[in-house]
């Protein structure tokens, strides 16, 4: 499929990618509650939260704005007995798509002839400027609920400011690179992803598992790719209910993406963030979390394995070679170049 340069997609437009997907643009944020007086021990309503929050965004903005249950995600502490005093009694995300409005001044300039260039850099200005104003208003504000006044708390996740991801990894290679010629300078090109579907990426039919071949197909819509792997996750995230206790496992799935090019990782990265990935026919949507790779995954697991191969008895190979390929589909932690090889040999 044709997929227009990433470099002139503006933050507002969705992008079409590969097997039925779509990345569409979201304002993510994170809440968090804390009671005034430290000693409340009464559990917070969430249904009256949700309501004041909206009653908020609709009354208090330059653009009203009307939040969907489903994109406003609170979790109370249930057990509010067992709570410090510092603690928060609840935590939650908002996240607003409809970002239509944020357009009209696009509609205004192509009157004037504005390249696309130009008005790509204008929108992501208009969107970032905007959502700062949104966190500034909604930070710090008191809510009262019930006669208890709460204090609420309000951030952009990290994983949706790609500036400040950008200023890490500018800082870090910086001072990696001192002393390095031009031809010798350093750049990641590494993105993680986690809590992507695991559905999603499985072949139809075959697998509810996760497929490398279809991740690869999917992920080379931003260009190409020297690496990959695909797991699935069981830990339930920081933002899972602490009551629940029960771990579901092989829903969602974490990847590792390497690419041969640094444009390529940087376009990638500019636009996994702050959108969600949604399916062709579903109405769900998958608010996942992207960032980059600080730790050499990759570099990593070729050492692990080398010195694992270093130590390994020469008289037990087959024992352990037996051993990997049974637990092989369980946990594909091959390259994608590893997987194609086995695919077309059988």
């Amino acid at each position: 499929m044709s997929v227009r340069p990433l470099e002139s997609l503006p933050p507002t437009e969705t992008l079409e990618i590969e097997n039925g997907l779509s990345l569409m643009p979201r304002i993510k944020l994170t809440l968090t509650v804390y009671p005034v007086l430290p000693s409340v021990s009464k559990p917070i309503d969430e249904w009256k939260l949700k309501r004041a929050l909206n009653e908020f965004l609709r009354t208090s903005l330059s653009v009203p704005v009307t939040i969907p249950e489903e994109d406003l995600v609170i979790r109370r502490v249930k057990d509010i007995k067992k709570r410090k005093r510092e603690d928060p009694v609840a935590h939650g995300t908002l996240c607003i798509r409809d970002l239509g409005f944020l357009n009209s001044r696009r509609r205004r300039n192509s009157e004037h002839d504005v390249g696309d260039g130009e008005d790509v850099k204008v929108l992501e200005r208009k969107f970032l400027d905007w959502r700062k104003q949104l966190v500034e208003k909604m930070d710090g504000i008191e809510l009262n609920l019930e006669g208890i006044k709460y204090t609420l708390h309000v951030a952009v996740p990290k994983s949706d400011d790609f500036e400040g991801m950008k200023k890490e990894w500018e800082e870090l290679y910086s001072f990696r690179n001192r002393g390095y010629s031009r031809d010798g300078r350093q750049e990641p090109d590494t993105i993680v992803l986690r809590g992507m579907p695991s559905r999603w990426f499985a072949e139809p039919r075959v697998s509810s598992k996760p497929s490398m071949l279809v991740t690869h197909t999917i992920l080379s819509t931003f260009g190409k790719i020297r690496n990959i792997n695909v797991a699935e996750e069981d830990d339930p995230g920081k933002d899972a209910d602490e009551d629940i206790g029960v771990i579901i496992s092989g829903l969602h799935c974490k990847i590792v993406v390497q690419f041969e090019k640094y444009q390529d990782f940087y376009n990638a990265l500019r636009v996994l963030c702050c959108r969600s990935l949604q399916k062709q026919g579903t109405r769900l949507k998958s608010d996942y979390e992207v960032t980059w790779d600080k730790d050499g995954f990759f570099r990593n697991s070729r050492s692990h394995v080398q010195e694992k191969s270093s130590r390994m008895p020469a008289i037990g190979a087959g024992l352990y070679g037996n051993q990997a390929s049974r637990h092989e589909p369980h946990n594909p932690q091959s390259t994608y170049e590893d997987t194609r090889r086995k695919r077309f040999k059988e």
